[in-house]
């Protein structure tokens, strides 16, 4: 397995996946090996050495928009995710309270559990950092409904090894497994529905059987999270000469407003929120390669550090500029620069901004408006797509 770690590389990937796309729809919940029927850009996506927008825009020069619907939308689903928990931030809250370690959980970890499928499944995460969707939806139901294990701790267990972690598309898609983002729906992991999918020379059987007729383990009563931060702040670019802060959110600054932004000096940081040695490894690669962008965009020295708000204050700056983080670790950690005294201005995408406005309830509905959007042409907007 091999997933892209710097923007050329991702480019590239892209470039040659969008040949196969017209054939996306019906490949992409089959489980095969080395996983060629996916792009396996979902962590350059995540953090976003690629945007959503180019990588939805890239195989519209070789394919009609409705031949490419399911690709563009399952793109869009991580952005949709995101503005959903942006607008719900006590959800993400909630998870993080509710982590607690059980007992039988380390035994289906270490891929030691009654069945072969999911041991594979949980090795695979584990040494590649990787699962293909369909396996991580398998998963996750067999955790909750047939093992009977917390949902944050499978979340948990995610978050710590997945390349492309994302603090909304994780914590959601578990929730809704668990029959808690749409309530009175789960999903159950139905052993029809693997053996058709998984190819033969990956699906041991043994065990299988468990999942014969598998019962779901219903939330009981579940109220649906109301939207408790309905806007960001408008924040301007401000002027130039302040420190321009670039973490692991967002590794393509030179793409969005900050992209004519003319900082004093660039700080990169990047945080480990996982365990995984693959998970540093990959983002200590990616954020090598947009230091080397960056030092080559901005014309401005690039610094690297661990503690940003010591290093800052200790080099006499006093102002940062960065893009806002989305709901998550990262942005956990805003507060300190609260008490520290440095001022920071946290811009937003255009094109985020607007997305979070169409993600207060389900998401066809959200997509419905988003697809008219962009075959009417008005999104991105002209000045927005200039930065793609």
């Amino acid at each position: 397995m091999n997933f892209p770690d710097t923007r050329d590389q991702a480019l590239a990937r892209l470039h040659k996946f969008v040949r196969h796309v017209g054939r996306y729809s019906s490949n992409r919940n089959h489980v095969i090996p080395h996983h060629g029927n996916v792009s396996c850009l979902s962590a350059a996506i995540r953090h976003r050495l690629l945007t959503e927008w180019e990588v939805a825009e890239a195989p519209l020069t070789h394919y009609a928009a409705s031949t490419v619907e399911k690709f563009t939308q399952e793109v869009y689903w991580r952005t949709y995710w995101k503005g959903w928990l942006s607008l719900r931030p006590q959800v993400w809250d909630d998870y993080l309270e509710g982590i607690e370690e059980h007992p039988d959980a380390e035994e289906i970890r270490q891929g030691k559990g009654p069945v072969a499928v999911m041991n594979r499944f949980a090795r695979e995460l584990v040494e590649t950092g990787y699962l293909h969707n369909h396996s991580r939806m398998w998963f996750a139901a067999y955790w909750v409904h047939v093992a009977r294990l917390p949902w944050q701790l499978g979340a948990k267990f995610f978050q710590d090894h997945l390349l492309d972690f994302d603090p909304a598309s994780n914590t959601l898609s578990w929730r809704w497994v668990a029959g808690l983002q749409t309530p009175g729906k789960t999903y159950l992991p139905r052993r029809t529905n693997i053996e058709k999918y998984v190819a033969p020379e990956l699906l041991d059987p043994h065990g299988l059987e468990l999942l014969e007729n598998p019962n779901a383990l219903m939330p009981g009563n579940v109220e649906r999270p109301e939207v408790t931060r309905p806007s960001l702040p408008e924040v301007e670019v401000p002027s130039d000469g302040r420190v321009l802060w670039i973490h692991e959110e967002d590794l393509n600054p030179e793409s969005s407003p900050l992209g004519a932004y003319r900082p004093s000096r660039i700080v990169v940081t990047g945080e480990f929120f996982g365990k995984s040695k693959i998970q540093k490894e990959w983002l200590k690669a990616a954020l090598d390669d947009v230091a080397g962008r960056a030092g080559k965009h901005y014309d401005a020295s690039v610094e690297q550090v661990d503690d940003l708000i010591a290093w800052v204050g200790g080099n006499g700056e006093a102002e940062i500029v960065a893009m806002r983080p989305e709901v998550g670790p990262l942005h956990d950690r805003l507060g300190s620069f609260n008490e520290s005294g440095l001022k920071l201005s946290l811009v937003v995408r255009p094109e985020d901004r607007y997305l979070r406005s169409l993600a207060r309830s389900g998401f066809f509905g959200f997509w419905k408006k988003l697809r008219s959007r962009m075959a009417s042409g008005e999104f991105p907007a002209s000045g927005q797509r200039e930065l793609f």
